[in-house]
């Protein structure tokens, strides 16, 4: 997985019923783009580090030129 600052991480949900988790990444932590990364979470407000798992994938951002 491969990821850059302003892209999307989706965290689908593991139980029927359960509501998938979107954050926006927020920093990097090695230069190639792969985890962990840092999330600012859309629903709850606040940042995690977080080591996306299988149930994870990656949308891309807003680039910037």
């Amino acid at each position: 997985m491969k990821a850059a600052v302003g892209d999307r991480l989706v965290i689908e949900s593991a139980h029927l019923g359960e509501a998938r988790r979107i954050g926006v990444i927020v920093a990097l932590h090695h230069d190639d783009g792969s985890p962990p990364y840092d999330v600012r979470w859309l629903d709850e407000k606040h940042e995690t580090l977080v080591y996306p798992g299988p149930d994870a994938h990656v949308e891309p951002g807003a680039q910037t030129v």
